[in-house]
């Protein structure tokens, strides 16, 4: 049986969803991305948010949610989504979307409103690592002026992100560092090959002069006194984490180090991937 499904705002990943969720012959309202020219007959854009409610048992929303925790994420909307008043127009739904904050939770469960956090789902989460790496990759090839082949990179974390980076970047011939805080990690790293360093020495080996530094750990971990370090010889730093971050972005600023924000790298360079691979979580969350 085909279905009826809403979305609310979202990035390109989104609008890719909306198209493959038509074509498989469901009914898609959209609100929040009038931006874009929706060509598929079965995509229908609605001006309010009622509509959607009156109509669509699942709505699917942004990934993340909110960045600021009042407002959803439109990247193709000129106008501002109200997460309270959002959530009050769609009781007794479910809501589909990725990092759904403590306070938007609470306010579902006042509306009677299922959630469905797509980023504690560990399928997505796994299969969101490989267009995540293949971007972060990206911006280290267009923001330097030298092959990743011979070039001496750090990547502090080794979870599931710093793995298959390391990996990657281990086949084009780069110098790999890996930072880990647990014994067992640091076991790994070693028996893959890569250059191990324990966060407890990190100071010290920050001095080693990287040419690029990834770093996917979401606290602090590069402060001040970490980056006066590395500002001796001036590294290309990317942020691959979500909040609150791993980096002291307003000293970096003020110490003039290049450092890239890199989120949301799915939806920028995947959006068809990474609106597949929703599809079919919510494929199964449907069965």
């Amino acid at each position: 049986m085909n279905n009826i499904f809403g979305i609310v705002g979202g990035d390109l990943r989104l609008i890719k969803l909306a198209q493959i969720l038509s074509k498989e012959n469901n009914i898609v309202y959209t609100y929040g991305l009038e931006k874009y020219d929706f060509k598929e007959e079965r995509i229908i854009k609605v001006d309010s948010i009622e509509k959607i409610g009156n109509k669509c048992r699942y709505i699917i929303s942004s990934i993340p949610f909110s960045k600021e925790g009042r407002t959803v994420n439109c990247e193709y909307s000129e106008n501002e989504i109200y997460i309270e008043d959002f959530l009050c127009k769609i009781k007794n739904k479910t809501l589909i979307a990725g990092a759904i904050n403590t306070e938007t939770k609470t306010i579902c469960t006042n509306n009677n409103i299922e959630i469905i956090d797509l980023l504690d789902i560990e399928e997505l989460t796994v299969l969101n690592v490989i267009p995540t790496v293949e971007g972060a990759i990206k911006v280290a090839i267009d923001e330097t002026e030298y092959t990743l082949n011979n070039s001496k990179i750090l990547i502090l974390g080794f979870g599931r992100i710093g793995k298959l980076l390391a990996n990657i970047l281990d086949s084009f011939g780069a110098k790999v560092y890996c930072e880990a805080r647990k014994q067992s990690d640091i076991a790994w790293i070693k028996a893959y090959g890569y250059n191990s360093i324990n966060l407890s020495n990190l100071d010290f080996e920050l001095k080693n002069k990287y040419d690029i530094i990834f770093n996917t750990i979401p606290t602090l971990i590069l402060d001040k006194k970490r980056l006066k370090i590395v500002k001796e010889y001036n590294p290309l730093i990317i942020e691959l984490a979500s909040k609150p971050f791993g980096i002291d972005f307003k000293e970096a600023e003020k110490l003039e180090i290049k450092v890239i924000k890199a989120q949301g790298l799915p939806g920028k360079v995947a959006p068809y991937t990474s609106a597949i691979n929703i599809k079919n979580v919510i494929d199964n969350i449907i069965k």
